[in-house]
């Protein structure tokens, strides 16, 4: 009998739902922004099919987690992924972030070491660091970024309906975009707004360059929420031998856009 718990208890006593599925090597699965973990439900089947067991959790204040009204920051984010890691003794993990989850799994690597790890797989990757600064001059200006912060807390159906389109292909379909704008706004609205903040101020430059396990990027080269030149190609210049996959067209949300090749790419990555 599987007794597997749903959830698992961050350090500060907030309940994170857990989905637990399947036996064999483990993979751990971190979501985009305002995402929760349903969204990698075509690569938990698929996985699952192949002989891995996928654990994916619904970050704080998304999905069917608790939503207490602190903890947000990277750092806490990033102990929430070590207390479902250490809570579930997950050894010989293949760590997967998509999007905002890519700076959770790089800062954990950082804080935490890569003992539990063995491989990792950045998927559309907000690192290494958004925001400009004097020694990041080509990044996205910070007036920029509060211009974006005050449009989502002003309205932020509206600031989705302007910024979906690049963010999916024209093809996809009226009820996956149904189903990701509802998933968005059942997120609060400091919770968004807060978690925005964190990706945007992250500097993950250095926790980058002291990867030490093998590494997959892989990224749309017209993804508009985290430009390739920005992310996913200057993360890759400072994780010592990780291979960047580029996709010709692709948007930022990939694991939906083009999940059969994502899952492709990544069973390769995982069996060499």
């Amino acid at each position: 009998m599987d007794s597997r718990p749903l959830h698992a208890t961050a350090r500060d006593g907030t309940k994170l739902f857990v989905q637990d599925w399947g036996a064999g090597r483990p993979v751990l699965l971190l979501s985009a922004w305002t995402f929760d973990a349903s969204t990698w439900g075509s690569q938990i089947a698929a996985l699952n099919d192949r002989g891995f067991r996928c654990i994916a959790p619904d970050r704080r204040g998304h999905g069917r987690s608790e939503m207490p009204s602190h903890g947000y920051d990277l750092d806490t984010l990033t102990d929430d992924v070590a207390d479902v890691l250490e809570q579930r003794d997950l050894r010989d993990v293949t760590l997967v972030g998509f999007s905002m989850g890519t700076a959770e799994a790089v800062n954990y690597l950082a804080r935490y070491g890569s003992k539990r790890i063995a491989q990792l797989v950045l998927v559309a990757p907000t690192t290494p660091c958004l925001v400009a600064t004097d020694d990041n001059p080509d990044a996205i200006p910070k007036a920029m970024i509060e211009a974006d912060l005050a449009a989502i807390a002003r309205d932020f159906p509206a600031w989705i309906t302007a910024n979906e389109p690049p963010f999916f292909l024209p093809e996809t379909p009226e009820i996956t975009r149904a189903w990701i704008r509802q998933m968005m706004l059942r997120v609060p609205l400091p919770v968004v707004l807060a978690c925005r903040k964190t990706i945007a101020h992250a500097d993950l430059r250095a926790a980058a360059a002291n990867i030490d396990r093998p590494t997959l990027i892989v990224q749309g080269d017209s993804d508009v929420s985290a430009p390739l030149p920005l992310t996913g190609a200057r993360t890759a210049k400072l994780i010592k031998g990780s291979r960047l996959t580029v996709y010709a067209g692709a948007p930022h949300a990939l694991t939906l856009t083009h999940s059969e090749r994502l899952l492709s790419d990544m069973l390769a990555f995982m069996s060499s």
